[in-house]
């Protein structure tokens, strides 16, 4: 147990202190001059029972208070030391202001001197200390009349610090280890040591920890705990660690923490619950700066009060605590505030979040968070937070903010019955509600597109996850995909997904303006009008015309083939060597089985009279033999794997580079369009037909000879390769 003493200047703390333990705390030279505590001391006791009691003797003078709260913060057990000839003094209060402020609720007082006064004034003292502690976690401590200098009373005193020592709690042994480091200094022969209170978790020798908020890594060599050597040292002991690394000993200040590298997690600003000092004159109004103790780390800041714009003395508020440079805490951890000259507490309170949000702060969803956060109940915030965060909670960093072992993590999420998905940022929980809940949003995000534009098919992937919920991770977006795909509540056709149910229609007006604009593409299959011959022969406005074939095409029935040039979906089938259903029998990645000259004199003779429509044609058949190969190859090779491709849902191979999300790098499954690339598999789809089929420009191409024409995606090139059987 770790037992701090409290009070005024010159009561004899350091005195009772050593007639408890033998030791002088006091080891600084001008201390020992001056006669006064300048800086924290250490003494040690062992007990009957092979435990250790630890002493923290701090200053008292108040100009020194910043080194006293750099050992009270944790200390599990308060020896407030009155003399019997002054009684409660100016730093007497303002010492147990502190401790009620940090929570200590285990204590006792030292009623020092009593061999100096009447037994009138001793009586007189102890009734003063009894109304100070009044109101106070310390009322109702038993107060012992003791003398340093005869003895008296010491035993008394120190069988109850022992007896206190045995009902301590050992809960806070739970969680990653965390070491507040209030003095660093090297000893010959032995290197850098640190020292300061544990609290949480445990070490060994040969661990590895982050010196933080630096981040620098050192080994411990070896270690002292309760100042004996040993190899583990636990919460709620003090601790000397002798580290090893890459570092300068300069580089190690008081303030700073030697903790399990997962709890490196330097902030700027933290959730807490506030109490004003009930011996504050005036409200504390929002924004105003501070001194912040934490740890043994002194900080200067701001408080932004998150319930009202004032608290009133001895009031309990939500705020956030902005801090002038990074610290580390994690849930649960007691602070100290002071005023922005640092000559008086104001207040102090409990760490609730240390990622608070930027937005929505004052939102009621925020703070009733907040408030469970208070009733420390992480299984509670939990569910809570997966009830009020549709994108999911980050589990990682929630074990982080309430420092909780693998173990109780896992257990916790086990509880709750958690769906788990890893994503890049870590692993992502979700409660079965709020999964079920993504679903239906998923659903109704389709119903709603299906019905804002009836003549599309669907909506893409990327899109679809920013209509279901912008902020859900792709990694989330794409399981929940998978799981409507295969319970039959979604369906797609190539990119697209959409409701099983849905049919592409067009708008009343666009039907009707179709039916007058179809016969005329109907009527020349093979070299249709164009979209300003169209126009010019209806008289509809070009735009007009432009608009809807976009439209119709969106819905299967046209096919672009070239700006402003469409064909039928009618006479692009005609052009198929093959049925449509039988590229499902092809090998994977095979081109389509060539046609004989004689087949394609019969099918094309159009073809050889006019080299424009021909190329047109040749891409429109080419684009639609294509989208046949690599379904078919699609289809195999999802077949084969088991699994799509997780960066896309499309069951072509085409490869699209989406620059918007970034990732460009990474192969995208989706259709053939004007933005994809061929795979790195099917670089070039080759089809052979009769060579009167098209002219070159060195002339006709001999009869009865058969060739190759490559087309590629990016241009249409076609090359001509004479050398292929």
């Amino acid at each position: 147990m770790i037992i701090g003493t409290a009070g005024h200047i010159d009561h004899g703390k350091t005195s009772l202190v050593k007639a408890l333990t033998g030791v002088d705390a006091d080891r600084l030279p001008e201390e020992k001059a001056r006669g006064i505590t300048l800086d924290l001391g250490y003494a040690y006791t062992p007990l009957p029972n092979g435990n250790t009691l630890g002493f923290i003797d701090v200053p008292g003078h108040e100009k020194l208070i910043h080194n006293m709260l750099a050992g009270a913060t944790g200390i599990d057990f308060l020896l407030l030391v009155i003399a019997a000839d002054d009684g409660p003094m100016p730093q007497t209060r303002e010492h147990l202001a502190i401790a009620d402020l940090l929570g200590i609720r285990h204590g006792a007082v030292a009623l020092t001197k009593c061999d100096a006064v009447e037994a009138a004034r001793e009586a007189a003292a102890e009734a003063e200390i009894l109304a100070l502690l009044a109101g106070t976690g310390l009322a109702g401590a038993p107060v012992f009349h003791v003398s340093a200098k005869s003895g008296a009373g010491i035993a008394e005193l120190h069988a109850h610090l022992a007896t206190a020592a045995s009902k301590k709690s050992q809960s806070t042994a739970a969680g990653r280890f965390r070491l507040a480091i209030d003095r660093c200094f090297t000893l010959s022969g032995i290197g850098t040591v640190v020292t300061g209170t544990v609290f949480s978790g445990s070490v060994q020798v040969g661990d590895t920890l982050t010196v933080s908020p630096p981040g620098f890594n050192a080994r411990v060599r070896s270690l002292h705990a309760q100042d004996k050597p040993a190899e583990s040292g636990h919460a709620g002991q003090r601790v000397a660690l002798n580290l090893a690394g890459d570092f300068l000993r300069e580089a190690i200040k008081r303030g700073m923490w030697a903790l399990a590298p997962k709890l490196h997690l330097p902030l700027d600003r933290f959730s807490a619950m506030l109490r004003l000092s009930r011996e504050e004159t005036a409200a504390l109004r929002h924004w105003t700066p501070v001194h912040v103790h934490l740890g043994a780390e002194h900080i200067t800041g701001r408080v932004a009060l998150l319930e009202g714009d004032t608290l009133a003395p001895g009031a309990e508020a939500l705020a956030e605590i902005l801090l002038d440079r990074p610290l580390g805490c994690v849930i649960g951890d007691r602070f100290i505030l002071r005023d922005t000259s640092a000559s008086r507490t104001v207040g102090g309170g409990r760490v609730l979040d240390i990622f608070p949000p930027s937005r929505h702060k004052r939102a009621p969803a925020r703070l009733e968070a907040l408030k469970l956060a208070a009733a420390g109940a992480p299984s509670a915030v939990l569910a809570h937070s997966l009830a009020n965060s549709p994108a999911g909670v980050l589990l990682e960093r929630f074990a982080q903010a309430w420092n909780l072992a693998d173990d109780d993590a896992a257990r916790l999420a086990g509880d709750l019955e958690l769906i788990h998905i890893d994503t890049r940022d870590g692993r992502l929980g979700f409660s079965p509600a709020g999964w079920a809940s993504l679903g239906e949003k998923l659903t109704a995000a389709l119903a709603a597109e299906h019905e804002r534009a009836p003549d599309m098919l669907g909506a893409e992937h990327e899109r679809l996850r920013r209509l279901t919920l912008p902020t859900l991770p792709r990694a989330a977006f794409d399981r929940l995909v998978d799981e409507a795909l295969a319970a039959g509540r979604i369906a797609q056709t190539s990119s697209w997904l959409h409701l099983p149910e849905h049919r592409v229609t067009l708008a009343p007006a666009d039907r009707d303006l179709w039916a007058t604009l179809s016969p005329l593409l109907s009527a020349e299959p093979y070299q249709p009008p164009r979209v300003r011959d169209i126009a010019k022969a209806t008289g509809v406005a070009e735009d007009s015309v432009r608009a809807l074939m976009k439209r119709v095409a969106r819905t299967g029935k046209l096919y672009p083939v070239a700006l402003d040039h469409y064909f039928t979906d009618v006479a692009v089938a005609s052009l198929q060597p093959l049925p449509r259903n039988s590229t499902a029998n092809m090998a994977p990645c095979a081109p389509p089985t060539c046609a004989t000259a004689s087949a394609a004199d019969a099918k094309w003779p159009f073809i050889s009279s006019n080299s424009s429509t021909a190329s047109a044609t040749l891409v429109a058949f080419a684009m639609n033999a294509m989208r046949e190969t690599n379904t078919a190859c699609a289809n195999r090779r999802h077949h084969d794997n088991g699994s799509s491709d997780q960066h896309g849902r499309d069951r072509s191979p085409v490869g699209r580079p989406v620059f918007k999300t970034g990732r460009g790098r990474q192969t995208v499954l989706g259709r053939f369009d004007s933005c994809s690339l061929p795979p790195p598999t099917c670089q070039t789809h080759v089809w052979q037909g009769h060579a009167e089929i098209a002219q070159s420009e060195t002339g006709q191409l001999p009869a009865g000879n058969s060739y190759c024409i490559g087309v590629s995606l990016a241009s249409y090139d076609f090359r001509m390769n004479p050398s292929a059987p």
